[in-house]
């Protein structure tokens, strides 16, 4: 029984750490906001959405 009892007592102080570390990522770190441009080949687009309408 002392073995389980030290294994989660591990896996629990484990877990704490992960999700300390999570909260302090979400609290103190600020995402950056940049614009961003991909460029996309003409030929991959779909066909029927680039042809000239029909008059």
């Amino acid at each position: 029984m002392p073995t389980l009892f030290r294994f989660v007592t591990v896996i629990v102080i484990l877990v704490a750490l992960v999700y300390a570390a999570m909260f302090a990522l979400a609290t103190f770190v600020s995402p950056r906001q940049t614009q961003m441009v991909v460029p996309v080949p003409i030929e991959q687009l779909d066909r029927n959405a680039v042809s000239s309408p029909k008059p």
